[in-house]
């Protein structure tokens, strides 16, 4: 599948701004509907909060290991596009990995490497500096973690929430999955203005450019937004991205991150807009006539797609903190689902994570396992991230011979 290229942006924009208008001429009544139904979502969160509620759904590893968990509480994760899962990994465990994890990079001089690091400026629209998140891809904690046979059915478990056949076609197999190698944080106590603002991640000006993208969209783009289910897999993986150093061009059913140390609200931690619909929202918002028609509410490129004040004060208001973790517990978003990190870290503690997405087996991720593959040999950054390449001379780096044949067959295929 060729990736998405585009000449001209703004013409590209208004072009298919002027489409998007005339497929659906009632564009203005339509998004008033479904922001009545987003500003109902968000009441009902903000009156679970108000409650001392947290709108993030909770469930426990063991319960999905012994198929514990209710179709009511699928529903709501479903709903909400978010959850926490509590106990995937040990607590000592974690907490090992956390050590393990800053001992890797000291011995390394990682500080000092840092220094020479090449400048993705994916975040470059965002409102905040950038944050402590460091490109090591390999570490030994890593890689035991995502081929670990908890993480495996938590991620299966997340997978299956998708409709994965339509038109007796499987989109992807929910029950084989990938590792998708991340970065990992760190971010100190009392560090402000290191977080992220409100994005999106695995696309942005893409999302209305690429006729695969708007098929994914089609019922919003129709106006029967109602029909719009974010985790039909339809045309997902056969969406295109337009090519960047720092833009996932693996299809993840699911972001995550895993807890290395406790997550405190107000302390440096993620938070959500638990509402699965609200793409809808932001891509009809871009087709009303306040918007510049060569805008799409400020989505640049190669960038994070910003949900930004200017565009969607509604969607800001709904922003909920997720619970306390502690080390050894993950939260997960799905890949559509609004996220940002608090901008002050006000705990006592580092704040540290990893980050281990869900990513299901299909022909867009095996493609991208094959180019991923020989970055894991070399020690290098993987293909959808800065060629830093900061792990190829790191002493105590994970090899071959660190993997489970779980483990290989998820990241050879």
């Amino acid at each position: 599948m060729m990736p998405l290229h585009i000449d001209d942006l703004p013409t590209a924009i208004r072009q298919i701004k002027q489409q998007l208008r005339r497929e659906l001429p009632h564009y203005q009544q339509v998004f008033q509907a479904l922001e009545a139904d987003i500003s109902r979502q968000i009441d009902a969160i903000r009156a679970e909060q108000a409650r001392g509620e947290n709108p993030v759904p909770q469930i426990h590893a063991d319960d999905i290991i012994a198929g514990r968990i209710s179709e009511q509480q699928k529903a709501l994760i479903r709903q909400r596009g978010c959850c926490v899962i509590k106990g995937v990994f040990a607590e000592q465990t974690a907490r090992a990995w956390n050590d393990e994890v800053g001992n890797y990079l000291e011995r390394n001089n990682f500080v000092e490497k840092l220094k020479n690091a090449a400048e993705d400026n994916y975040f470059g629209t965002l409102a905040d500096s950038k944050p402590q998140i460091y490109g090591i891809y390999w570490s030994k904690p890593q890689v035991e973690a995502r081929q670990d046979a908890r993480m495996k059915a938590a991620q299966v478990f997340l997978n299956n929430l998708w409709q994965t056949e339509s038109h007796g076609k499987q989109h992807f197999d929910p029950n084989r999955v990938v590792s998708y190698a991340d970065r990992t944080r760190r971010r100190p106590p009392r560090s402000g203005s290191l977080g992220l603002s409100p994005h999106v991640d695995g696309g942005s000006v893409e999302r209305w450019l690429d006729e695969n993208f708007r098929h994914v969209y089609r019922h919003v783009f129709s106006g029967e937004w109602q029909r719009y289910s974010p985790f039909d897999a339809e045309g997902r993986t056969e969406a295109r991205e337009i090519p960047s150093p720092a833009v996932c061009s693996m299809f993840r059913t699911f972001q995550g991150w895993t807890a290395l140390s406790e997550q405190r609200k107000h302390a440096g931690t993620l938070t959500l807009l638990p509402v699965a619909n609200a793409m809808a929202y932001i891509l009809l918002r871009a087709l009303q006539d306040d918007v510049p028609d060569d805008s799409l509410c400020e989505a640049k490129p190669g960038r994070a797609l910003s949900i930004n004040q200017t565009w969607h004060p509604l969607l800001l208001t709904g922003i909920s903190s997720i619970p306390d973790m502690e080390p050894g517990d993950t939260v997960f978003w799905h890949c559509d689902v609004i996220h940002a990190v608090e901008n002050e870290h006000n705990g006592e503690f580092d704040s540290n994570v990893m980050y281990i997405a869900a990513a299901p087996w299909c022909e867009k991720n095996a493609a991208y396992l094959k180019r991923q593959w020989p970055a894991f040999v070399e020690g290098k950054s993987p293909p959808d991230f800065a060629a830093d390449d900061f792990e190829v001379d790191f002493a105590g780096r994970a090899t071959e011979a660190d993997l489970t044949p779980a483990g290989k067959e998820q990241l050879h295929g």
